[in-house]
């Protein structure tokens, strides 16, 4: 089906783009200067942004859980991995695989059910393959970070089923700078990972109508400072009482190796990484249509911190084999790159059925090598090309085209998954009718995935259709939003869940796909509120999601390669949860407010039929409260963070505890006419806790980074 959905897909975006020729040459006949005034507004488009003014639509309300990060937050919550960033938001988790590999998890939900984007295309890594897999993405140059959850990513790809993180840069201009140039940077070290890392980017305006663009970044940290024991307490006893029974059979070299792994602490050994990023972009601005295009290189090299308790595992969770004997352990390491060319175009119409039209392309070669010691053990190879159109209506309302061609190869001693392409053709809209105090809004998506693999001989044809139904209710008084939301979604299963065959060491598991697997799809039923009263504004949801024919890791009794093996099934299955938030102005005087700041977040997830049981790795419990004070050009924020425990699932995880985090930042804006320039001194888990987050495959033996002082600065001119 290849060579058939291509010619489709660009034939569609072309004639999108000739539909939009006479209104471009008409803006560009005006002869209007250029502005930095910001374009107009457009609806739920990806990389613009989620709250919409456009004409008869001030917001689309089924995004009922939505954040949205700028850049004073960014700096807040620096890490080097994206999901690390998020993790403070209600309603989202972490991975936390290894200080260098951290993916978001959205309402329980990872891997291939939630979409990382780089203004609005994916990231074109191989992130969703393993938890292993680093994102490539740099928060160093992001201005702006945009987190769906709900049926609302339902717009963006049958893999958004549980969420989008759509990450906003700076590559392609999209204005021209005031005074005709911009500059950003940011800079941060801090002592628990002895972290030096910079980044910055210029924009610098040719003319009227050109805007040239460069940006770069550097990050490098070495083996992360942790409170305690790098292993949890049945760990290092398994580790004591293996080496007992090697001491008594005479190998006291072994015993001695797992008494000093039992033993270790104070840091995780080979969780240093070095990261650096080489942008550079054009913007030509004609009015209000701009056109522009980019060029980035990402480079990252990070250790995987190994399991004690067996050989090569780098990150198991569980039981391990033993080691053989006269075999050595390897130090492993993964170098990532990535060569990526993005184009974007923002046509006015001038008025008429559609008021623009937005087109975005990109094109995407991976590389990404694992190292054990100084061999290449596996590489993991894939080329993407993505595009989008979407036409913007005028009285509200957006139609659209999105194509995604990828290509996938791995070779080498874990390549566990057999090359395979994945072609998604996707046509969607979302329209709104305002019926006086009443909205209802209705957002639908049709996607033909087709998946195969000339190594295992198998091609699967999918046809997904999801939809999504909100009404939503004025409340007196100005007082804010009701209202309820229903969805329907699908999604294909990935080629990792049909052709996988082999070791994974990354899970400890050695995985079985199913060719044959079918469509995984749910229901959901969400209800929200936005309310705004006496300067307070709080947002709360509740979502339940029935899968039917849900995808999972089955344990089935057996093992290979001396690990457990696990196959692909699929059963029902059942999601449901809360999130809240609310800031509370507390105190308003000239020169001095306090605001209080509280979130909780909450799922719960099980399967049914013969498996039964709950969802193995899903977040428990978190609750956030905060002081923050404005004094002149300083602000304090103290947080309390607490993170609940959760049992273990039975043959798929262990039990861990309750945790508690106290942070605190000190920011100055030490120019009374610039307020972007900031200087923030962070204490980050004060009291030097421990923590291990229950999401995570190797939290037995990763634990979360210990009391941590960070200066950042980050200026803007």
């Amino acid at each position: 089906m290849k060579t058939l959905t291509s010619p489709l897909a660009v034939a569609t975006v072309l004639s999108f783009a000739l539909t939009a020729a006479p209104a471009l040459a008409e803006t560009s006949g005006e002869g209007e200067a250029a502005t930095n005034r910001p374009l107009s507004p457009a609806i739920i488009n990806i990389g613009s942004n989620i709250i919409v003014s456009a004409e008869g639509l001030e917001e689309l309300d089924f995004i009922a859980g939505q954040d949205v990060l700028e850049e004073e937050d960014i700096q807040e919550n620096l890490d080097g991995q994206i999901g690390e960033l998020l993790d403070k938001l209600p309603g989202v988790s972490a991975t936390s695989f290894t200080p260098g590999a951290s993916r978001p998890i959205l309402r329980g939900q990872d891997g291939e059910r939630v979409r990382v984007m780089v203004d609005g295309l994916g990231t074109a890594d191989v992130a969703n393959t393993s938890a292993d897999h680093a994102t490539s993405i740099d928060p160093l140059t992001v201005k702006r970070i945009e987190v769906l959850r709900g049926p609302a990513a339902l717009l963006y790809g049958s893999q958004a089923l549980g969420g989008v993180v759509n990450v906003q840069d700076r590559r392609i201009p999209t204005e021209v700078p005031e005074d005709g140039l911009r500059l950003d940077a940011l800079t941060a070290f801090d002592t628990v990972s002895n972290l030096r890392s910079g980044g910055a980017s210029l924009d610098v305006a040719l003319g009227d109508m050109f805007v040239v663009h460069v940006d770069g970044s550097y990050r490098e940290t070495d083996d992360l400072e942790i409170p305690g024991f790098q292993l949890t307490d049945d760990l290092r006893a398994d580790l004591l009482a293996d080496a007992a029974e090697e001491e008594e059979e005479g190998e006291l070299e072994e015993a001695a190796e797992l008494r000093e792994a039992a033993a270790q602490e104070g840091f995780l050994p080979n969780s240093a990484t070095e990261t650096y990023t080489f942008n550079g972009g054009i913007g030509v601005i004609l009015g209000d249509t701009t056109f522009g295009a980019s060029a980035g290189y990402y480079d990252t090299f990070y250790g995987i911190v190994g399991n004690p308790e067996g050989g090569h595992h780098h990150g198991e969770e569980g039981e391990g084999g033993a080691e053989e004997e006269g075999e050595e352990e390897e130090t492993v390491s993964i170098g990532l790159e990535q060569w990526r060319f993005d184009f974007r175009g923002d046509i006015a119409l001038g008025g008429g059925f559609a008021e623009r039209l937005k087109v975005r392309a990109g094109y995407s070669d991976y590389t990404h090598t694992e190292f054990e010691g100084s061999e290449v053990g596996t590489v993991f190879e894939t080329e993407t090309f993505e595009a989008r159109a979407e036409l913007i209506q005028s009285g509200g309302g957006v139609i659209g085209v999105q194509f995604t061609s990828r290509d996938f190869e791995a070779v080498g001693e874990e390549a566990f998954v057999a090359p395979n392409e994945t072609t998604q053709l996707a046509l969607f809209t979302v329209q709104e009718i305002d019926l006086g105090g009443v909205q209802i809004e209705a957002a639908g998506r049709y996607e033909r995935v087709d998946v195969n693999s000339d190594t295992v001989g198998v091609e699967r044809d999918f046809n997904l259709f999801s939809g999504a139904v909100s009404v939503v209710s004025e409340l007196q008084d100005d007082l804010g939003r009701i209202g309820v939301t229903l969805s329907r979604s699908e999604r294909a299963p990935a080629g990792e869940e049909l052709f996988a065959n082999g070791p994974h060491i990354a899970t400890q598991a050695f995985e079985i796909g199913d060719p044959n697997l079918g469509i995984e799809s749910a229901w959901g039923l969400e209800a929200f509120t936005r309310i705004n009263v006496g300067g307070a504004a709080i947002n709360l949801a509740a979502f339940y999601q029935k899968f039917d024919d849900y995808i999972f890791l089955n344990p089935t009794g057996e093992e290979e390669d001396d690990l457990p093996v696990f196959e692909f099934l699929q059963s029902d299955a059942q999601f449901y949860g809360f999130e809240a938030d609310a800031t509370v102005p507390l105190v308003e005087s000239d020169g001095f407010d306090l605001s209080a700041d509280l979130r909780a977040s909450y799922v719960k997830a099980n399967l049914s039929g013969t498996r039964g049981g709950d969802v193995p790795r899903i977040p428990p419990l978190s609750l956030l409260g905060a002081l923050e004070a404005d004094v002149d050009a300083f602000n304090v924020r103290g947080e309390v963070q607490y993170t609940d425990g959760k049992s273990g699932t039975e043959g798929l995880e262990t039990a861990t505890d309750n945790f508690t985090f106290v942070n605190l930042y000190l920011s100055w804006r030490p120019l009374e006419n610039n307020q972007n320039v900031v200087l923030q001194l962070a204490g980050e888990n004060l009291f030097d806790a421990t923590g291990r987050r229950h999401s995570s495959f190797t939290k037995d033996f990763v634990t979360l980074p210990g009391r941590n002082i960070r200066l950042s600065a980050r200026v803007s001119f």
